[in-house]
């Protein structure tokens, strides 16, 4: 290992357990997660758009902490690899793509005088999933929202084990 990789290794970290400083934080965590994983939106369908805000806010962290998610979830390479460019790729179900379409108008800028989510769009989330899916797709982003915020401005080291402990 070089200087220089030592030393981007040691300072990759800036905040490395805000719950520490904010023990409410857990208490959070564990309500976005029960909330999120009320089976009305299959886990993986959570996690494929997780991944991809995780690729939006060009966060390594997210990437690999959902990356793991869906390989223990025994997702394949191929859709863990596709989410990046989902909108040709031929391996997710139309829900699933109008998942990663919602979660993509969300967290990106809309072309000015538009909006993000659109009616249209709406409407073809709504074809797939029902109001309480709905919701939880919604919940489902915020959450990965509220997480994007305590991984860029953190900058947690990036970490595999925690796929070990998916939630169900």
């Amino acid at each position: 290992m070089t200087a220089s990789t030592a030393t981007a290794a040691a300072s990759i970290s800036r905040m490395e357990d805000p719950a520490r400083f904010v023990p409410e934080l857990s208490d959070v965590s564990a309500a976005l997660f029960r909330a999120t994983g009320n089976q009305s939106v299959p886990r993986t369908t959570i996690n494929l758009i997780h991944l991809r805000a995780g690729q939006i806010a060009h966060n390594t962290y997210l990437t690999i902490l959902n990356t793991s998610f869906l390989r223990k979830a025994g997702e394949t390479e191929e859709r863990i690899t596709a989410v990046s460019s989902w909108q040709d790729a031929l391996c997710f179900t139309p829900a699933e793509r109008a998942a990663l379409a919602l979660v993509e108008a969300t967290l990106q800028p809309a072309p000015h005088g538009r909006e993000r989510v659109t009616d249209a769009l709406y409407a073809e989330v709504a074809q797939h999933y029902d109001n309480k899916a709905l919701a939880t797709l919604t919940v489902a982003i915020g959450q990965i929202s509220f997480f994007t915020a305590l991984a860029v401005i953190g900058k947690p080291k990036p970490v595999t084990s925690l796929g070990e402990n998916q939630w169900d």
